[in-house]
């Protein structure tokens, strides 16, 4: 058996958590393998509607085990009100097992992401302040604790000098944290809260889940690996600085997982049928008039993490081109194809231009020296009712098809798991 590997090509928020909800039944595992609660996938199913954050989008699907691999960064009081969401229809602890190799969010991460982004002032990152940076720093310098490092005597005092190194540091940038709110709580109110969240974090199932998943290959399960954020966000690969600090890539699933490259099977590539994208950064199609703000209300367009309106604009294809080679994408995945409806005219970058010259090759550095240049296409229809698609739709799906070398699998024309076309 090998692991199939489902992931974003855009800039986060392609609608992962409704894709891997549609695949679940046809796997056994489900592994988140990077990125902690700055990713917010959302699923919508008989009614309900849950925005998930760390743990895995299978959750709610019976007889599958969820993993949140070592690649991966947990927050435990965050997780602790996810799960108890999530509870309400499923039972999580016996499906949940967290790698004893992940490392955690302090409370004091949180406040170094509050510190750096004021320091930077108008060059900022855009950071979610959820800790994601400084814990990965922390965790490639070496000095980060993992889930491990809780079953261990000497915990607690580990954790007080990490925290205490941490406030040296903040206090050192001049930076007054008194006015911080960590999800509506002052930090000292926030500490308390995530030792509390850490304590009944112990009852779960931490185990080696690089075993677990290896074992469960040698026995034949099949096994989804789900990303968080997206290709561009890849800090080797993405839109650098303004990027995440892990690797959102296909690569990633191996080292977040434990797997070796052999073991890698199909890549779902997944996208929208526009672009959007949450905080700074280049987007070269984004969209400042009325039509960019058709999409973002038209398609819902505020984060699931942190509520902030995204930036929309038209698809970018010889970007998604760079995402599929990047991944080794198998198999192609279109969301959100029916906020589009009713277009009379649809555009698609297929080249830039720039210094003068047409290419599709990304630059070293993509910034508002390329030019989108776009094509038209006529637009379409809602896919009427057993999932059939109007011919300027199927004409488009071609088009995009040809132009990126892979086919689809899968076709996303609202957000409840019944609006979904899979190709045979």
């Amino acid at each position: 058996m090998k692991v199939d590997v489902l992931l974003g090509m855009q800039w986060g928020d392609e609608g992962k958590g409704k894709a891997v909800d549609v695949l679940t039944p046809h796997y056994d595992v489900v592994a988140r393998f990077q990125g902690g609660p700055n990713a917010g996938h959302t699923l919508e199913f008989e009614g309900h509607k849950m925005v998930l954050h760390t743990i895995p989008s299978g959750i709610f699907r019976e007889n599958t085990r969820n993993v949140i691999g070592n690649g991966v960064i947990i927050d435990p009081y965050v997780m602790g009100q996810e799960i108890k969401e999530a509870s309400a229809y499923t039972d999580v602890k016996s499906k949940l097992f967290i790698s004893l190799k992940a490392n955690l969010i302090l409370p004091t991460h949180r406040l170094l992401d509050h510190a750096n982004e004021a320091a930077m002032g108008s060059r900022k990152i855009g950071s979610t302040l959820k800790g994601i940076g400084p814990t990965y720093t922390d965790k490639t310098a070496r000095k980060g604790l993992r889930i491990g490092d809780i079953l261990s005597p000497d915990f607690d005092t580990r954790y007080r000098m990490l925290k205490e190194a941490h406030l040296r540091q903040v206090e050192s940038m001049g930076f007054d944290y008194a006015e911080v709110c960590m999800e509506g709580m002052p930090f000292e109110t926030y500490e308390k809260a995530w030792l509390e969240a850490l304590e009944h974090l112990r009852s779960y199932q931490l185990v080696s889940t690089e075993y677990l998943i290896n074992n469960a290959l040698s026995d034949g399960k099949s096994v989804l690996a789900e990303g968080a954020q997206g290709t561009l966000l890849d800090v080797d690969f993405g839109t650098y600085p303004y990027v995440t600090s892990s690797n959102t890539i296909a690569a990633g699933a191996c080292s977040g997982l434990g797997v070796g490259p052999s073991a890698i099977g199909r890549v779902f590539g997944l996208f929208k049928a526009y672009c959007t994208r949450v905080g700074t950064g280049v987007f070269p199609t984004e969209l400042f008039d009325e039509t960019g703000e058709y999409l973002r209300k038209q398609g819902q367009e505020f984060g699931a993490t942190t509520k902030r309106p995204r930036r929309c604009g038209w698809i970018d294809l010889p970007l998604l081109k760079y995402a599929c080679m990047l991944n080794g994408v198998t198999d192609l995945m279109m969301m959100k194809v029916d906020v589009l409806n009713g277009f009379e005219t649809v555009k698609a970058c297929t080249d830039y231009e720039i210094d003068g010259k047409v290419t599709r090759e990304i630059p070293f550095c993509l910034d508002g020296a390329a030019h989108p240049v776009y094509t038209d296409f006529p637009g379409w229809e809602q896919p009427s009712e057993g999932g059939r698609i109007s011919e300027n739709l199927e004409k488009y799906l071609h088009f995009v098809e040809n132009y990126l070398g892979r086919g689809f699998y899968l076709l996303s024309y609202g957000p409840d798991r019944e609006e979904t076309l899979i190709f045979k």
